[in-house]
């Protein structure tokens, strides 16, 4: 079609300095009249367009108006083409489909990405994601049901500001007006989120608890984890950030720091998933709280 062709041939123009009409012409499989006709049409769009006479001759984009590629070279291109091609995919974005398309079109030579990011994640709905993102674009207010860390059932109206991919897991950030604060919720916890016509105007201006901070600090303890050799694959997917030590009979010992380890539910879920394949070495006190956990279990298949 003529209009891709057009914009194909605007790109080539930014991303090299003199393109011939031959070369254009070969490569759309068009005659060389149509080509001039094209140039016609960009020039007439308010591109710069200048010709170059002689052997190397061709065309090019008046010098000052290109974009400066020493900004982005192309391994650049290629970590942008991976992330907005992961955003493209979560959230349908005709946007960002049009910006990976005019990406694509720019010579990278044969340069081939060092990574591939997956941002979708099997515990959001991309549903979810749509609707917050809705949302945060019409500053509207929403309101949803949230299960906390403490399991919970609570209703929440929210200001939101945006959303946040880490651990795996998608979060949104915003001003709970039932909390008079700032807070970020898990997305995977929200449910039945719904947006109101309520448009919120003003940012409320965020301030960080210093003394929240050392408080959270002090309460940080080491934790200590004995893996045997047949479950280090998983324990290096959850354990990552620790420092390991390589045993003799080839089992590791974990060593990381956790915010209150004997009231963090998800570490004791994760030990528990382990059986008895890995064993608390410190704090002492959470082996009792694991005795007991795995004491309810056996109860629950008492009649099995």
């Amino acid at each position: 079609m003529k209009l891709e062709r057009l914009l194909s041939i605007i790109f080539k123009l930014l991303n090299h300095e003199i393109v011939s009409a031959s070369s254009l012409a070969n490569e759309f499989q068009v005659s060389s009249r149509t080509i001039y006709r094209d140039i016609e049409a960009i020039c007439a769009a308010g591109i710069p367009v200048v010709s170059f006479q002689g052997t190397n001759g061709g065309f090019g984009i008046i010098e000052g108006y290109k974009f400066d590629k020493s900004l982005m070279d192309p391994n650049d291109i290629l970590n942008l083409i991976s992330v907005l091609s992961s955003l493209s995919s979560i959230f349908e974005d005709k946007d960002v489909e049009h910006t990976l398309e005019r990406l694509k079109m720019l010579d990278i030579g044969d340069k081939k990405s060092a990574f591939m990011i997956d941002l979708e994640s099997y515990r959001t709905e991309p549903s979810s994601l749509m609707n917050l993102r809705q949302a945060i674009y019409e500053r509207k207010v929403i309101y949803f049901n949230y299960v906390n860390n403490k399991n919970e059932f609570t209703s929440r109206e929210v200001e939101p500001i945006h959303l946040h991919y880490k651990y795996c897991n998608w979060y949104l950030y915003g001003y709970c007006r039932g909390r008079t604060s700032h807070r970020e919720f898990k997305v995977s916890r929200m449910m039945g989120i719904t947006l109101s016509q309520e448009k919120y105007l003003q940012m409320h201006e965020y301030k960080s608890d210093s003394s929240y901070s050392r408080g959270h600090q002090e309460r940080v303890q080491e934790v200590v984890i004995w893996v045997s050799p047949y479950s280090l694959a998983e324990a290096l997917d959850q354990f990552q950030n620790s420092s390991k030590v390589m045993n003799s009979d080839g089992s590791m010992t974990f060593t990381f720091s956790v915010y209150q380890p004997l009231h963090a539910g998800w570490l004791k879920s994760i030990l528990l998933s382990f059986g008895s394949e890995a064993k608390i070495i410190k704090p002492v006190e959470l082996q009792s709280i694991l005795v007991e956990e795995a004491k309810k279990l056996i109860n629950i298949y008492k009649d099995v």
